[in-house]
């Protein structure tokens, strides 16, 4: 079922999914303040600290999200980008501590679900902010990978030189 059609808006369905995501993403990100501070953080930190399966359950629950989006129309560059803050966040959580910093600061579940606001509010904005944000993404994995290529090319190249040189 598509909550959001270009042709058929219905607007109290749509608030109605968008509020539920919204407290999804509160719990999962901003649910808990740390005692004399104004830092929040939610049942994604918490689960985080579970070794081994923490992150990916983490993510896995922030997917709800994600497919909720897809259900509601959004376009493939915002799921991408919806994908790619859940990836951070998991990928950020391996690292032992940095991972339980990030949970402070990344709070991907609330990014999300901005950005599918947005998308509802501002297709054609948000969409092209998407496109040009999965583009340098691509820009900048096709530069690092290029990057490791010619420098595993230079390291072949001199021990071939090396060996050759003998």
């Amino acid at each position: 079922m598509n909550l959001y059609d270009r042709d058929r808006i219905n607007r109290p369905e749509v608030s109605k999914a968008t509020d539920k995501l919204s407290r999804l993403a509160w719990l999962m990100d901003s649910s808990f303040r740390i005692p004399g501070t104004q830092l929040r953080i939610g049942w994604d930190g918490l689960i985080g600290f579970i070794p081994g399966i923490g992150d990916a359950l983490g993510a896995l629950i922030s997917s709800h999200i994600l497919t909720q989006a897809a259900h509601m129309g959004a376009p493939k560059s915002v799921l991408l980008k919806m994908g790619f803050n859940i990836a951070a966040d998991a990928l950020l959580g391996i690292i032992p501590v940095v991972g339980d910093v990030s949970d402070f600061v990344w709070k991907a579940n609330q990014r999300n679900v901005e950005l599918l606001k947005d998308y509802l509010e501002q297709p054609e904005r948000t969409v092209a902010h998407s496109r040009f944000f999965i583009g340098t993404l691509g820009v900048l994995v096709f530069g690092v990978l290029l990057f490791f290529g010619m420098i595993a090319f230079l390291l072949m190249r001199w021990l071939w030189l090396s060996v050759q040189g003998s």
